[in-house]
């Protein structure tokens, strides 16, 4: 079963020790009880107090994202799963949402569950964040967003919609089926307004944002694609 959804954070009560922050002298490493057992759920959600207000991402000389993808995704690849996508959403309440897969393009419950703690304890040390927020794990769903090059591959025959940074002729937006990948650009049939089908082709490091369609086909495949790993799992 695919499944995309996170259930409730699990709020932690600060308490402070004397202990040394690793990163930081000077500062007082927070230090909070275990974490249940969350082993029989598919997606993770931790949330997270403040950090101290003089532990500031300009201290590490990054922010935002691009600050988070240098430090997770190397713990993402250590664990033995490839990171779909990271992203830091909200306003007050921040929400830091990874997506995950195994090699093989699946994600279980366990393997969320197993990634989270990994994470957390990566971000327990490095604290990053000022505000509180909220850690997500999950798999990328069925229609799950088109990251990488090997993605297009993959799912090659499969609608997707894709937005450019860059226009091709004028246009920044189509929704088609992908064909694939020649050289660096991705090439696509779309459909335009007036139902003409055409082929189009652009760079793929021009994509501001790419997912897949929900079809019967797509769903079709992941059901077949459960099945026989079920089949295979069984004595």
């Amino acid at each position: 079963m695919w499944v995309s959804d996170v259930f409730a954070g699990w709020r932690r009560k600060r308490r402070d020790d004397l202990t040394t922050h690793p990163l930081f002298p000077g500062e007082r490493k927070r230090k909070y009880p275990p974490f249940p057992n969350n082993n029989n759920l598919l997606c993770d959600g931790r949330k997270r107090p403040p950090r101290r207000e003089g532990l500031r991402l300009e201290e590490l000389r990054l922010s935002g994202a691009n600050f988070l993808e240098t430090l997770l995704a190397p713990a993402v690849q250590a664990q033995g799963y490839r990171l779909v996508r990271l992203r830091l959403m909200g306003g007050k309440r921040k929400t830091l949402q990874i997506l995950a897969e195994r090699p093989d393009g699946q994600m279980a419950v366990e393997d969320c569950a197993r990634l989270s703690r990994a994470l957390s304890e990566v971000l327990e040390t490095a604290d990053p964040i000022s505000e509180e927020y909220v850690l997500e794990v999950s798999s990328p769903g069925i229609d799950r967003p088109l990251t990488a090059p090997e993605d297009i591959v993959r799912f090659a025959g499969h609608d997707a919609r894709v937005e450019l940074a860059r226009g091709v002729d004028g246009r920044r937006r189509f929704k088609g089926v992908l064909i694939g990948l020649e050289g660096p650009d991705v090439v696509m049939n779309v459909t335009d307004v007036d139902e003409a089908d055409r082929q189009v082709r652009f760079p793929f490091a021009d994509i501001a944002e790419a997912k897949l369609l929900l079809t019967d086909r797509l769903i079709q495949e992941s059901l077949k694609a459960r099945e026989k790993r079920e089949a295979k799992a069984s004595p």
